[in-house]
């Protein structure tokens, strides 16, 4: 087995039980975005992956590193999902889960996630635009985009939405170009 799909069988049945204790309470939305903050906070800080995966921190010491960081911040019932996680020694699975419990998410509201690269940042309305061409491609009722930046593309975009690629970047035009000339030689 994997190591991904090893955390993704422990991910997902965590990220299923807050679905629906979100769902009981009617706070899914306040959870939603609960979780876009923890997600954004780990992604920003490094040194939060080491913090939860040490095994030499207590978990009374990771509870009030949480409850300082999120306590304020977040739904109760997301900080009690915390405390949960580092109780059952899951919490170095926050992100695995997170990113299960948004997939979820997007799959009951038919949201789309497009992740897009470009060479430079996309203004307001080239974001919007690609939104309605995805929304378009996919019949989802929103689209969400997932903005990297690769200067390597050189100009246009390269999005992912699923498992489906478009590739309008200048460089996957340049190799297109180029396979078709040394085919035709």
């Amino acid at each position: 087995m994997k190591i991904s799909s090893f955390s993704e069988t422990i991910a997902e049945p965590y990220a299923e039980a807050l679905l629906s204790l979100g769902e009981e309470q009617n706070i899914l939305e306040a959870i939603g975005n609960d979780v876009s903050l923890i997600l954004t906070s780990l992604a920003s800080v490094d040194e939060w992956k080491r913090f939860l995966d040490t095994p030499l921190i207590k978990e009374e010491g990771k509870k009030q590193v949480l409850r300082q960081v999120f306590g304020g911040n977040v739904n109760p019932l997301t900080l009690n999902f915390l405390m949960l996680l580092v109780d059952r020694k899951r919490i170095s699975f926050l992100r695995q889960i997170c990113r299960s419990f948004q997939k979820l998410l997007r799959a009951k509201y038919n949201i789309a996630l497009a992740e897009v690269t470009t060479a430079v940042p996309l203004s307001e309305s080239q974001q919007e635009q690609l939104r309605q061409k995805v929304q378009a491609m996919t019949q989802a009722s929103r689209v969400e985009l997932a903005l990297a930046i690769n200067p390597d593309l050189i100009g246009g975009v390269v999005f992912k939405v699923g498992s489906q690629v478009v590739d309008a970047s200048v460089r996957g035009e340049l190799r297109r170009l180029s396979n078709r000339l040394l085919a035709s030689v």
